[in-house]
């Protein structure tokens, strides 16, 4: 008898305490929240269709001679995912044939680093951008195509990835040079991952989004293009650019952009960093700002020998990291 008036009471005060779901904190889920993206008109959304755009930050090139690869570290992504709230990160893989130790001469040494971000986004439930970083791709089409192949059927099946084909082309035609060398990489992607969003760099530094909206890639989904700005050296005459893309309903993803001037040094020009800033605001544009680096100039994020691991204070971070902080942060 005993032990039924006790379970009894056990019961009862069971019935008295209130289930709750755990509370689930801003920004803690990302990517298995929105899900596989895609392209709908000059739109990216999540699988529910709704419309979506990411802030996050780019990382400095991948080989070592700029030491930016210091950065390179699944505690640093977590870092920014807790303390930016950075929904995206860009990591761009040094492909450039003028460099000596890019992918292109040392292409283990900096798949290695590669795959520490691409599992850390992943563990952090980020979506990453995947950069061939260079501006003669076209020079190396078949490294890109084998680079963009081995990602796809390594880390394809994961929404989280996005690949960036092209960074900046320089002042070379789109229709004879960038346009068939997109084509033949994205062909070749498209084997292996039907659906993860594909950008292509646009000429003149990723800056004639207007000249490529007058002659898109079609036979594929979910391509979008390249739009560099640094707030220092591009104005009006840019966003008009810009403006005159999206009017053409081109799809634009803003993976690369600056606080400073277009050498990624001189003093941040805080009136366009806030028209640029209103300008994606208006038109939903997901972004990247340069760059995760302790280098002296002023598109530095950080102050000389900040922590490499994370864990940084306001002290740590330079104006540039300051201000940009602040708009990944009220994203």
């Amino acid at each position: 008898m005993k032990k039924l008036i006790i379970l009894f009471f056990i019961l009862v005060s069971c019935n008295g305490i209130k289930h709750t779901k755990p509370t689930i904190k801003k920004n803690q889920f990302v990517v298995s929240v929105n899900g596989n993206l895609s392209i709908q008109g000059r739109n990216i959304v999540n699988e529910k269709g709704e419309n979506v755009s990411f802030a996050g930050n780019s990382f400095f090139w991948s080989n070592d001679y700029y030491k930016g690869d210091s950065f390179y570290n699944k505690e640093v992504v977590a870092w920014l995912k807790k303390d930016w709230k950075t929904t995206i990160i860009r990591i761009p893989v040094a492909a450039d044939p003028d460099i000596h130790d890019s992918y292109i001469f040392e292409p283990k040494s900096n798949m290695d680093k590669l795959e520490i971000m691409i599992q850390a986004a992943i563990d952090n439930d980020v979506y990453i951008i995947v950069d061939w970083h260079t501006q003669k791709a076209e020079q190396h089409e078949k490294e890109a195509i084998l680079f963009f192949k081995e990602i796809a059927t390594k880390y394809g099946k994961y929404p989280n990835i996005i690949y960036e084909i092209y960074n900046e082309p320089l002042k070379i035609s789109w229709t004879d040079s960038i346009k068939p060398y997109a084509i033949n990489v994205i062909t070749e992607i498209r084997k292996i991952d039907p659906d993860n969003i594909i950008v292509v760099g646009t000429p003149h530094w990723s800056q004639d989004v207007d000249v490529v909206a007058q002659d898109p890639i079609i036979g594929f989904k979910n391509i979008a293009y390249t739009l560099h700005f640094y707030a220092g050296s591009h104005h009006k005459w840019l966003l008009d650019k810009a403006q005159k893309a999206i009017d053409l309903n081109l799809p634009i993803i803003v993976t690369e952009w600056g606080t400073v001037n277009a050498d990624g040094d001189g003093d941040i020009n805080y009136e366009w960093v806030a028209k640029w800033m209103e300008f994606m605001k208006a038109n939903n544009l997901t972004h990247c700002n340069w760059s995760v680096h302790d280098k002296a100039e002023g598109a530095s994020i950080l102050q000389h020998q900040a922590n490499v691991y994370g864990n940084w204070g306001e002290d740590d971070l330079t104006e540039t990291g300051k201000l940009t902080k602040s708009y990944i942060l009220n994203w």
